[in-house]
């Protein structure tokens, strides 16, 4: 174990020589920033003052030039040779309201199809860990180069169970060895929970979710944590999803499972390619799912706590509309993956 340091703080902890530093520290109860946990987006950035690292990912696209000559690394994706000395920006923000991240082992108890696909992937954990709704964990594939993070559908369960509706991806070398590879009674390894747009169960408001494709999973989670909570029984809940054609939709028969459907929970569907319904069948809304969330709630979008997940061009679609709507960004929640 190496000991790291964050500079111009009293703040030390252990890293083992398998860690990243971001995730030893939050496992630390040290909140490091970060967001995306693969080396995509940047957020934790943190400059190395004295020790080495190696990294996971030399080439990760968030760090640059300007970056290594400034001695910036990836939190998620350096792990420390000996003990180190770093500067970060640090906020409780970060720790997930208690819920530190954990390793541990995980195994493939069932399957189901959820779309053509979209399937999900339950899995029983050796030893019971929790976490909040709407966060996400790191899973770990044989013959696979570094982790894959995916959200948790179902709320944390005495049993130790966590729900996962994954999305494969064409080409993808993750989601290949899961939906081909990985069969039931087979064991991986995971680390979680992660993620800051989890369920706030303080807030007043009524609730949005907006979701397309695997975007599913957190926003149901997020669902089902409110059906759960009894502190939370006064809310409604609009859920809005959007697929490009009809065999994408997805979500109304889970929500139709939560008590109060109709009265608390309100599913909505739309596709943005009618061209794809060479059936015909498609009755609903055509659009974009952001839009259609503005249409439905109009004025009233920002006495909403807005959670949202889903593709990339679909989560930027919905921060626009979100800023021009002036909905104020302590109520808008989301991670973002790439």
């Amino acid at each position: 174990m190496f000991k790291i340091t964050v500079a111009d703080s009293e703040r030390q902890f252990e890293c083992a020589p398998d860690d990243t530093i971001m995730r030893a520290a939050l496992r630390a109860g040290v909140g490091v920033p970060y967001e995306c946990n693969v080396g995509s987006c940047g957020t934790c950035k943190i400059e190395l003052v004295s020790g080495e690292v190696v990294s996971n990912w030399p080439e990760a696209p968030a760090l640059t030039e300007r970056d290594r000559g400034r001695k910036r690394i990836l939190g998620c994706q350096s792990r420390p040779t000996g003990d180190c000395t770093v500067k970060a920006r640090l906020s409780d923000q970060y720790l997930g309201s208690g819920c530190r991240p954990q390793q541990f082992k995980a195994t493939l108890t069932a399957c189901r199809d959820v779309t053509h696909d979209i399937r999900e992937f339950r899995f029983r954990l050796d030893v019971p860990v929790h976490f909040l709704p709407g966060q996400y964990a790191l899973l770990y594939f044989p013959d696979v180069n570094g982790p894959r993070a995916y959200s948790m559908s179902n709320i944390s369960q005495d049993d130790g169970s966590w729900h996962f509706q994954i999305k494969r991806v064409p080409g993808g070398s993750g989601t290949g060895t899961l939906f081909d590879k990985i069969r039931t009674g087979d064991t991986l390894m995971m680390d979680g929970p992660y993620g800051l747009a989890y369920l706030r169960t303080d807030s007043p408001r009524d609730i949005v979710c907006i979701a397309g494709g695997s975007g599913l999973a957190p926003v149901m989670s997020i669902a089902r944590g409110v059906a759960a909570d009894p502190s939370m029984a006064s809310r409604k809940l609009h859920f809005f999803y959007g697929g490009r054609g009809p065999r994408d939709i997805c979500g109304e028969d889970m929500l139709r499972e939560l008590p109060g459907f109709g009265e608390r929970f309100f599913f909505h569907s739309i596709i943005s390619m009618p061209e794809l319904d060479t059936e015909r069948q498609w009755a609903g809304r055509i659009g974009f799912v952001h839009d259609m969330a503005l249409e439905v709630l109009g004025k009233t979008l920002p006495e909403h706590e807005i959670y949202f997940a889903g593709p990339p061009a679909m989560a930027q679609a919905v921060q626009r509309m979100l800023m021009q709507e002036k909905v104020p960004g302590g109520q808008v929640h989301y991670d973002a993956f790439y």
